[in-house]
């Protein structure tokens, strides 16, 4: 017999073998056992498949009103419900954290990304193990559980090989298979990748049509169908998370073409084409108001006429992007419809974790890693316009302009990051579930939020909250099931209450009212000017009449301003929003924000085949003069490959040999590459090859001279003009002996990077002085000593 209700409160369910006669022989006919039946969930559980897009405003798709063609999500709206007051976090980790939690993201550590993680509990990036996931849950109720794409939940110093690996989707997480990437974006041409736990190479190369949205949903097309095949019984809950549609904007250029034309208007009339599609389609109220640009937000009509087209471009290729992404989505429900399961199987389709993104600066850019590291002028308009035909293709890492991201999200003010107003955290979502949902094509307008999705497939599923979990007590689910909703259009709301916070905007929702202050702008990542939290101008709006947060009420009502004001501070104080968090730079530092680092110290050992070592896997040498010395064994004939690589085409360094010679490049952004090469072939034998760089110091991303050494002995020296002085990369790698991804240099491929001798050892240095330019077993015995 399945366990009871009363039993599944408790996760493992607890076996109870039930007391009887017990036979000396098996044989005794008085001998009776029941027979061992697989654990299932309650009957008539549905299906699960969670489809969650990256980077998507409220105004971009076609279901809600918005320029980019999605029929599948069109075509779910019109079997299920399409919600239009739905809400998530403003940011991708803590949205994912708290979908698949039912708690508010500060209640599990991630009040921000994990990159930022602080030991304060609400921005730890870990949690609690009082908060088990959904995931989790499902599994130990008897569903099937797999994760496709996208896992930003990990810690950062638990994101190498070595793990550990609990927040890891598979482990911890409580699905029993994964694929796909650790990390908050990821090459779609070139992905890093993992199955389970390990690192796994793409399955074909950009050249041969490769593309990692395709590749989740073969994948998870795979998994369905193996699943039903082998256990038709158990339900499945099947986590849909792509890359796509966050940068970079990756797509088959002829998506991109689609949409030739289409947007040399400008961002500020496609915001208003878009809110008349959207009251043509009923998606917003007929008295719904568009709301006005910011003035940090430019005209399109006051941007340069020569750089306008690439800002078309721009977003052309982000509209291709977004078809291509519904496309292989639609390829996984269509799975679902072949296999006679998609009445009983629950669909939400939530077209993004955050408002759209406007990370890509006023100009868009060719590289985002530039804005990343404070060097966005480099990309003139004069090297963007270079650059028109490649945008969208596996040499760009391309994002869109700022205001094509405020287009996104209309008819609402500001974007991702900014948690204080619905066009960060106000997004699209479509419910289907033919066996659950009565209505076709509704419509519905209770207010809900990312945390109601857990709560409702259990509900759904006819499944108990948990009280403990593997032997802990757990905390209440925070947010509210949504199935009351599901056959009742004019039901009253029951999640009349919910904050919002992230990098310091900050708002709350109550009963109909919103009370909201923007405290920084996402898109100013380096320099600029941040109140005090004290001086924040807080702004009141009344949904029931005003849906688009329009008609700022503040100095007309600012009693009721003030109660909600306290209100948010009480909703802080009770889910660990305080202290709130503005710091920039200080919590990238570990040492400052209080977080673990695997590295310590000012040196690191590192050997053959190590690889897909994460920049917080790897000491930094950013900012700084460092050594790279690896002892290596050369054949006769000389030995060609990459010793040690960080990074890729987009930035990084890499010390190789070619033709036989030692090698030294740094790549600046894929804009700049400064190459040092030795005069003379490296020996056959056993030798130690260095590279040495001598900061010039006076600031960030300076550049240095670099010399190097053979055994001791300068083989070479040259020049590096310019540094990166934050990130190398949010997916490449470190990798000895090879190189994954992209390669820094242009002399080989990753295909045929692999060193062609042997390398003992690879040691980086930081800011040591080393007269005889070599390391004696000695030091490396002191160094190896110290790090115990």
């Amino acid at each position: 017999m399945n366990p009871d209700r009363h039993a599944r409160t408790m996760l493992p369910i607890p076996d109870r073998p039930r007391p009887g006669l017990t036979t000396y022989d098996a044989k005794d006919p008085e001998t009776s056992y029941p027979p061992i039946e697989p654990l299932l969930p309650p009957e008539g559980a549905p299906n699960v498949l969670i489809i969650l897009v990256d980077d998507a405003g409220f105004g971009s798709a076609t279901a809600f009103g918005g320029p980019c063609a999605t029929p599948n999500a069109e075509k779910l709206a019109a079997g299920g419900l399409s919600y239009n007051r739905f809400h998530t976090t403003a940011l991708c980790a803590p949205t994912r954290a708290a979908l698949l939690s039912g708690r508010n993201h500060h209640s599990v550590g991630m009040g921000s990304i994990t990159e930022t993680a602080t030991s304060a509990p609400g921005n730890s990036s870990v949690r609690p193990n009082t908060k088990a996931p959904l995931a989790m849950t499902l599994k130990l109720n008897g569903y099937s559980t797999a994760q496709f794409g996208k896992c930003h939940e990990v810690p950062v110093w638990q994101s190498s090989p070595m793990g550990p690996f609990d927040a890891w989707p598979s482990a911890g997480g409580g699905f029993e298979a994964f694929y796909g990437f650790i990390g908050g974006e990821n090459n779609q041409w070139d992905p890093a990748l993992y199955e389970g736990t390990t690192p796994v190479e793409p399955p074909a190369t950009p050249e041969e049509g490769y593309h990692l949205t395709e590749d989740l949903a073969d994948h998870a097309i795979t998994w369905i169908r193996t699943q039903k095949a082998l256990m038709p019984e158990k339900p499945f809950f099947v986590y849909f998370a792509p890359g796509a549609t966050h940068a970079p904007h990756h797509v088959p250029k002829e998506w991109a073409d689609k949409y030739a034309g289409r947007f040399a208007d400008g961002w500020d009339a496609q915001r208003e084409k878009t809110f008349a599609r959207q009251k043509e389609l009923g998606i917003i109220p007929a008295d719904a108001e568009l709301t006005a640009r910011h003035t940090e937000i430019p005209a399109w009509d006051d941007m340069p006429d020569d750089l306008k087209p690439v800002l078309e471009r721009e977003m052309e290729v982000y509209a291709g992007f977004m078809e291509h992404t519904d496309h292989h989505i639609g390829r996984v429900i269509d799975t679902i419809s072949d296999l006679g399961i998609l009445d009983n199987t629950i669909i939400y389709y939530i077209i993004g974790d955050n408002g759209a993104s406007a990370e890509g600066t006023l100009n868009g850019a060719f590289n985002e890693m530039a804005n990343f590291n404070g060097m966005a002028a480099l990309e003139t308009p004069e090297y963007l316009r270079s650059k028109l035909d490649e945008f969208g293709s596996p040499t760009s890492y391309n994002h869109y302009a700022v205001g094509w991201a405020w287009a996104m999200d209309a008819p609402f003010q500001w974007t991702k990051q900014v948690a204080s107003h619905w066009g960060g955290t106000r997004n699209g979502t479509i419910v289907h579930w033919p066996d659950g949902i009565a209505e076709k094509g509704g419509r519905r307008t209770q207010f809900t939020h990312v945390i109601d999705v857990a709560p409702t497939i259990l509900e759904a599923a006819g499944l108990p909250e948990p009280t403990m979990v593997n032997g802990v007590q757990q905390s209440p689910i925070e947010g509210t099931s949504m199935l009351y909703t599901f056959n009742d259009q004019a039901a009253d709301e029951r999640h009349d209450l919910q904050y919002f916070e992230m990098f310091g905007n900050r708002g709350i929702y109550h009963k109909g009212w919103s009370a909201v202050t923007k405290h920084r702008t996402p898109w100013v990542m380096m320099g600029g000017v941040i109140p005090a939290f004290d001086d924040d101008v807080w702004e009141l709006y009344d949904g029931t009449t005003d849906y688009s947060q329009a008609r700022d009420l503040a100095a007309e009502q600012p009693e009721t301003l003030h109660r909600l004001q306290r209100l948010w501070l009480i909703e802080a104080a009770k889910y660990n929003v305080l202290p709130i968090d503005d710091r920039g730079a200080e919590r990238l530092n570990p040492e400052l924000a209080g977080r673990p680092t695997l590295i310590r110290g000012n040196s690191q050992l590192l050997f053959a085949g190590m690889g897909r070592l994460s920049e917080n896997s790897v000491v930094s040498i950013k900012n700084k003069s460092f050594s790279i010395t690896a002892e290596i064994v050369v054949p006769e004939g000389g030995a060609d490959g990459v010793i040690i690589a960080q990074g890729g085409r987009f930035g990084g360094w890499s010390l190789y040999t070619t033709g036989g010679r030692a090698k030294f490049v740094y790549n600046v952004l894929g804009i700049q590459e400064f190459p040092i090469e030795a005069s003379e072939p490296i020996p056959a034998g056993t030798h130690q090859v260095r590279a040495e760089f001598a900061y010039d110091g006076g600031g960030l991303a300076k550049g240095g001279d670099v010399t190097l050494y053979y055994d001791g002995e300068k083989a070479g020296s040259g020049r590096v003009g310019a540094t990166q002085a934050m990130i190398f990369s949010a997916d490449e790698t470190t990798d000895v002996g090879y190189e994954s991804g992209t390669a820094v240099a242009s002399d080989y491929t990753p295909k045929t990077s692999r060193f062609t001798g042997r390398i003992n050892w690879v040691q980086i240095d930081l800011g040591v002085d080393d007269n005889d330019h070599f390391i004696d077993p000695e030091e490396r015995f002191r160094i190896a000593m110290a790090r115990q």
